[in-house]
């Protein structure tokens, strides 16, 4: 068994042979996986977000599916259905696509309001309930979920229990010149399936390094500094809830899990505070970009970084 640090350069690594230029959105959507969250991103179309995703899912080692969500989806399309079988006279439920680890959400915001909760106890509880039945979903469980700009026609809105499901939010952006030339130019196009996955012990072995990262009393007190700014200042709409903080500290663990650390420092809470508040924080007055309330914050609670 190697060591946890060879397994994290190995899925960042075989995942930045295809998803050229953009180390940061691999690493905080590695983060994510491995703090049991889910991702949202939101960006214009082929910009490489679904690439992304496969690429991810395969490196990491888990079983994919894709729904792709139109205004017509139903959440018995997500979630499965029970059919009525003739043979034996019994109803069989069919699962849907939810039940793989990893499951891309492609342009969530197509669908209606209706279709896009089916997933709310997915992701939450890793579970789904059809017909006053309960079913599990399969260990892990992991959602990445792409969301066009509202600017665009037949698009709708994800309400705020939505948007709190996930841990981060983030855009991939074009590539910059010198990564758009290397896709251009390279002569070795790699394939998905010749890249390295991990197996279900690598995995497990990761999960547990996780939950082994410590955290002092100067990182809760960091958070709850944050918390409490965002509730009291006025100058957002809401503040951040609880579940924010719960998924704050988490990421921040597994930031520090690929720095290869195994305790949280205030820069890891700090470097994922911007992905967190971006689709939670609404300023009241002129908009501002994640980053400018980030400073914000850090500026009044005078937080060393």
């Amino acid at each position: 068994m190697r060591n946890f640090e060879d397994l994290i350069k190995q899925v960042l690594d075989e995942t930045q042979k295809i998803i050229i230029g953009k180390q940061m959105q691999v690493k905080l959507s590695l983060a994510t996986f491995l703090s049991g969250s889910h991702v949202l991103i939101e960006d214009r179309p082929g910009v490489g977000k679904t690439t992304l995703a496969k690429t991810l899912a395969h490196v990491i080692g888990l079983e994919y599916s894709r729904v792709q969500f139109t205004n017509d989806l139903l959440p018995s399309d997500i979630t499965g259905v029970n059919f009525y079988n003739t043979k034996d006279a019994t109803f069989t439920f069919k699962k849907g696509p939810v039940f793989s680890q990893f499951l891309l959400a492609d342009e969530i915001n197509r669908a209606s309001s209706k279709t896009q909760s089916a997933l709310l106890e997915a992701m939450e509880e890793k579970q789904v309930s059809v017909d006053g039945k309960t079913f599990d979903l399969p260990r892990p469980f992991f959602v990445i979920a792409t969301k066009n700009p509202f600017e665009e026609v037949g698009t709708y809105i994800l309400p705020s229990s939505q948007l709190d499901r996930f841990a981060i939010s983030f855009s991939l952006g074009y590539p910059t010149f010198e990564a758009e030339r290397h896709i251009l130019s390279s002569n070795k196009k790699y394939s998905i399936n010749e890249l390295k996955s991990l197996n279900a012990e690598e995995i497990e072995l990761l999960q547990k390094k996780f939950e082994e990262v410590h955290v002092s009393e100067e990182i809760l007190n960091i958070i709850q500094e944050i918390l409490k700014f965002t509730r009291e200042s006025g100058l957002y709409v809401t503040g951040l809830s609880t579940r924010a903080a719960i998924t704050l500290l988490k990421v921040s663990k597994a930031w520090s899990l690929l720095s290869f650390r195994d305790y949280v420092i205030p820069s890891d809470v700090l470097e994922v505070l911007p992905y967190i508040t971006s689709h939670r924080l609404l300023p009241r007055g002129e908009k501002k970009t994640p980053k400018e309330m980030v400073d914000e914050i850090i500026q009044n609670l005078h937080i060393d970084t």
